[in-house]
């Protein structure tokens, strides 16, 4: 099955930026569609952004967008974060989701699909 492996977390000041990065791996030639989710503790998880990986269309949840970008490279998929705000910290997933054109994704949940373990992000 596809394995999925986050990196790029770490802790800024507030206005500050960080890239995240997920490597896949095993059958890629599924994941039609890939996202970004994030929970933070006590809040619910969180459709942060999406990518069809065609490279058709992204999507971003309205809290990040103009702050946020979604891309992919060689296997690759990152998130571009800038302008983060305390609002911001949280666990971020990197997620296949089982959608060809990513349709409904944000509604992805973790008993679908393929999950990484995650990534810390924190904005003091």
């Amino acid at each position: 099955h596809v394995q999925l492996v986050e990196s790029g977390g770490g802790s800024v000041q507030a206005g500050g930026s960080l890239r995240l990065s997920c490597q896949a791996s095993g059958p890629t030639y599924s994941a039609h569609c890939m996202a970004w989710f994030r929970q933070a503790p006590g809040k619910e998880r969180e459709g942060v952004a999406a990518i069809v990986t065609s490279g058709e269309a992204t999507y971003y949840a309205d809290s990040v967008k103009g702050r946020f970008i979604i891309s992919q490279d060689n296997g690759k998929m990152y998130l571009q974060m800038n302008s983060l705000k305390a609002e911001d910290t949280a666990m971020y997933y990197c997620v296949v989701v089982p959608s060809a054109k990513c349709g409904g994704w944000e509604h992805t949940s973790p008993a679908f699909g393929y999950w990484g373990r995650g990534t810390q992000v924190t904005v003091s």
